[in-house]
């Protein structure tokens, strides 16, 4: 077990100044067994109207409410908590599930919903091609066809911090043969919906004391990774950027089907169209002595 802390502070800043919309603020760590949340402490400057709620994902979601006009927003979160996740998991797959192709159970399937359905346009069907290529023989084995997706990823797609917003498309990183962190979670995501696996994309922080993870430089970053639904383990973690398995090292905050639901931050304003400046990220994970 280790206990760290996370100092996470977003900015914008404008030119002159701006009504700001209501933010929705999405900074709060996922309490489960392998992690627990000692405190949290959120600002907001300019002095806002901060309320919680929980979404339709369990995911503890921050609503920051503005009255007065500013050329500043910053928002600092500071996070204690206990993070016991096994570098080493073993998972206890479903006899139904050992093999692919398995089906899930009616109950299951219902409330996958959309969590197995690709979320991005593949009119070539290429991504599926792709994907299909990880299948060695029929049946095989489950665990092995998804550590081997997550684990070839990196041999087609070169690992590429970007800075500015947005995700690419899985079709685009093919084409590119480049991506972020996100980009790569994406595209590991459809490619085993395309093979009727339930799955969902995973937003939070990723702690490297070591700095030997792939990632921005520094003991931790803003990281986005992938779960996986299989009978029997639950949802198993796979972070394509390091080609890992497990959740150790990985602090997550936010889960959805699409990546656009799970950013940390997110809001407009009224203002010039040219009053944005620019924004800047500050991440620190460090473990607690």
């Amino acid at each position: 077990m280790v206990t760290l802390r996370i100092r996470h502070r977003t900015i914008y800043r404008y030119s002159k100044a701006v009504s700001l919309r209501p933010h929705r603020l999405m900074l709060r760590p996922r309490e489960s067994r392998e992690l627990r949340l000692r405190s949290m402490d959120l600002t907001v400057e300019p002095p806002a109207a901060v309320t919680w709620a929980q979404d339709v994902t369990g995911n503890m979601v921050a609503t920051a409410a503005f009255q007065a006009m500013t050329d500043s927003l910053i928002i600092t979160s500071n996070v204690e908590l206990e993070l016991d996740a096994p570098a080493w998991p073993v998972f206890d797959i479903a006899a139904s599930a050992i093999f692919y192709p398995f089906r899930y159970s009616d109950d299951e399937w219902t409330d996958l919903g959309a969590l197995a359905a690709p979320q991005h346009p593949d009119p070539a069907g290429r991504l599926r091609e792709w994907a299909q290529a990880f299948v060695r023989s029929n049946p095989t084995d489950t665990l092995s066809l998804l550590k081997d997706i997550n684990a070839g990823i990196l041999a087609w797609i070169s690992y590429q911090e970007r800075e500015e917003e947005g995700t690419q498309t899985p079709a685009q990183t093919l084409e590119r043969g480049w991506g972020s962190c996100r980009d790569l979670a994406v595209l590991f995501i459809d490619a085993v919906r395309t093979l009727g696996f339930g799955a969902r994309i995973v937003s939070g922080y990723l702690h490297n004391p070591a700095q030997d993870i792939v990632g921005r430089e520094g003991s931790g970053t803003t990281h986005a990774w992938a779960e996986v639904y299989v009978p029997g383990a639950g949802w198993i973690t796979f972070d394509p950027t390091n080609r890992s398995v497990g959740s150790a090292n990985l602090i997550p905050v936010a889960i959805g089907r699409d990546i656009r639901l799970v950013m940390p931050v997110a809001g407009s304003f009224v203002g010039m169209t040219d009053a944005f400046r620019g924004m800047s990220i500050e991440v620190c994970v460090s473990a607690k002595t």
